[in-house]
This record gives C-alpha cells, structure tokens and sequence, in this order.
C-alpha cells in the first residue's frame, strides 16, 4: 500500500516557502479527482499528492515538528491512500447557509451507504463508509464521511481501456447521478493497478 515516509515530507521552513505554489498545483490536480452529485454532495478523489497536501497543512496549522507527532499524523492520512484496487473518497455535503445544512443533515441520516459507482458493463457497487469511526449522531448526519470503492479487476481494466464511469447516490431525501467528466475518469483509472 502507497505510503507517505517521514522523511519525504517538508519542514515546516520549507512548506512555507513552498506552500502557495503547492497549493495551486494540488487545486488543480483536485479538479480532475471531484465529482459533484447533484448541488449539495461532492467527492473528492484521494490519492498520494491531495493526502500529502493534507498532511502538510496539518502540519503547519499545528505547528507540529516533533517525531512523534508527524508519525501520528502519518497514521492517521496514510491509510486515506489509495492502494491500487480501489479508491478512496472523502464526502462533503455542502450547504452554505448554516440552518439549511443543520436541516438537511437531519433528513440525510444513511446517505453516506446509499452512494455508488458503476463502471459500464459491470455491476453497480456501494461505498464502504466511514471505517474510521461513526459520523452520525442522534439527531443528524456528518457533513463529512469518508467512503472506499473496492474495484474489482474486470472494472479496473475496462476503466482503463476507456469505459465510462457512472457515479450516484440513492437516499430518500437525496438522489443524484452523473457520468463522469472524461478527464476525471482518466486521472482515477491511473490510480488503478
């Protein structure tokens, strides 16, 4: 499995200097790896650069320079890399206005298992949701969860010889779908071994 080593992150000196023109380059690599569900649900493609990005502003926004505290942080974004049979999502539902979103999140307890891909030819197949830990509570659901797509190998070859890729998600409050984009199915058949 990919892994992201101690020592091929920067120091917090040299993600300064860095930071600006990284970022760019890591929001434009986030265009071909997003796909938008209708007008509230997107997801978002892990992969190497988008966690290491991650792991680096972690870094920085908690001035962490220690050992054992970039070793923690590593533990917990490594596993969010793809391994090359599947991919790994995170899932943002979005609503500007704060009591919309409180609303809506009430009424959408469950989406995070109603969500699916389909290659075509192959079989629809449901998201593995947040392994990680439960993101709901009593009265709503996260508006962040994490979810991985296993793509067996049938799928992963046809993805690459260009199949297109369907993407949706079916809850009773919330149902969208969209084939997606060329050039996000492109950069997601390269994570593929």
């Amino acid at each position: 499995m990919p892994q992201i080593a101690r020592e091929s992150l920067l120091s917090l000196e040299s993600y300064a200097r860095e930071r600006n023109a990284f970022r760019s380059r890591v929001i434009a690599h986030k265009k071909t790896r997003s796909v938008l569900l209708g007008e509230h649900v997107r997801l978002l493609f892990e992969d190497e650069l988008t966690i290491r990005y991650q792991v680096q502003e972690m870094l920085r926004i908690e001035r962490i320079f220690e050992d054992e505290g970039i070793q923690g942080e590593l533990d917990v974004y490594n596993p969010m890399i793809p391994d090359g049979g599947n991919w790994k999502t995170t899932m943002l539902i979005e609503y500007e206005d704060p009591g919309e979103r409180r609303i809506c999140l009430a009424g959408l307890g469950g989406i995070e298992d109603q969500v699916w891909m389909q290659v075509e030819g192959g079989a629809r197949l449901r998201a593995i949701a947040d392994e990680d830990l439960d993101r709901e509570d009593g009265d709503k659901t996260s508006a962040v969860h994490f979810l991985r797509f296993e793509v067996p190998e049938p799928d992963r070859r046809a993805l690459k010889s260009g199949a297109s890729l369907t993407i949706g998600v079916d809850h009773p409050n919330y149902s969208a779908s969209v084939v997606v984009l060329p050039d996000v199915r492109t950069s997601l058949a390269a994570d593929l071994a």
